[in-house]
């Protein structure tokens, strides 16, 4: 089973008690499928970025727990035709825990990699000049009067 992240807004006017019920109800569509609640935080009311549903404000909870895909899809499918919420997200979040595995070859600090090597300038042959006098290279032609 993976362990995902549930946060989802309610409307501002809902009573406590109307708040606590859906959370036993959404706890039940948890432990019905097989998973397990790790925690519930009720992270209490805040204003909104944007405004949905004509709410400026919203009541956030976040529901953390273990279960199968089955399971979010269950809670979500809830979450949809409950009038209390305005809007919802999942996350998986046990593929944010694991740490990243670079490969050995790739993590090779670069102390060890070979400079480049580069020819001087005056072992290379003159191609600059021109070769149409006749003479050999670094001769100077005789000059004519």
């Amino acid at each position: 089973m993976a362990k995902y992240e549930m946060m989802f807004i309610t409307r501002p006017d809902i009573p406590e008690e109307e708040l606590d019920k859906l959370i036993a109800q959404m706890e039940g569509v948890i432990s019905g499928m097989g998973g397990k609640t790790e925690r519930v935080d009720k992270m209490g009311r805040r204003r909104l970025a944007y405004r949905i549903q004509r709410q400026r404000e919203g009541f956030y909870l976040l529901f953390v727990f273990e279960g199968t895909g089955d399971t979010v899809r269950e809670f979500e499918r809830r979450l949809k035709v409950s009038d209390a919420v305005i809007k919802y997200m999942s996350v998986r979040a046990d593929e944010r825990l694991k740490p990243t595995a670079e490969p050995a070859a790739q993590t090779k600090p670069a102390a060890e990699e070979p400079a480049p090597q580069t020819k001087p300038a005056a072992a290379e042959p003159a191609a600059a000049e021109p070769a149409s006098s006749g003479t050999p290279a670094g001769e100077e032609a005789p000059s004519q009067s």
